[in-house]
């Protein structure tokens, strides 16, 4: 998907314990400056999104556990307009992952997990948008079946065919 960026994290480990670079702004150039540090804490079994921003970027990494990111992207006019991508973060899959504007993004918590995030703007709650996890007009290959356990906003989101063509953000290149 245009703008997703994955960077392979390099682990130093001694006798002492490991030193990973979890970011630097020069891995995305072009990109704003990421000005907030977020983190969340998830038991196994939890989703977490969809979620999608008009205007926000996230940047994430997960220190502790492991979790399976969905990204959908939802940018009218994006040459991946409606592809949805799934990938393992965290113990076994070092990697930070940049989620662009439109894009957008959950985890499911493959077991206890902790994960950073980054955005390049300040908390704006016009700007929490969220599309339901299991639409199936997107598909999520989801790890596992029935109902995980989701936050009482993400049950209530709604499904991509229910979002105005104007509330779903532009293709930027």
């Amino acid at each position: 998907m245009p703008g997703v960026g994955v960077m392979p994290l390099k682990a130093h480990a001694d006798a002492r314990g490991r030193f990973i670079e979890t970011y630097r702004q020069e891995w995305f150039p072009g990109r704003p400056a990421m000005l907030q540090g977020n983190r969340s804490d998830s038991v196994a079994g939890v989703l977490r999104g969809l979620h999608f921003h008009r205007k926000q970027a996230d940047y994430w990494y997960v220190p502790e556990g492991r979790v399976l990111a969905a990204l959908a992207d939802l940018r009218a006019g994006s040459p991946t307009e409606g592809a949805v991508a799934v990938l393992e973060l965290g113990r076994g899959a070092e990697v930070g992952l940049y989620v662009p504007p439109g894009v957008a993004h959950g985890y499911y918590a493959l077991e206890a997990a902790t994960m950073t995030y980054l955005v390049d703007q300040y908390y704006d709650p016009s700007d929490e948008l969220g599309v339901a996890w299991d639409d199936p007009e997107l598909g999520v290959p989801w790890p596992f079946e029935g109902k995980p356990l989701l936050s009482p906003r993400d049950e209530q989101n709604p499904r991509l065919a229910a979002i105005p063509a104007a509330a779903r953000p532009p293709f930027f290149v």
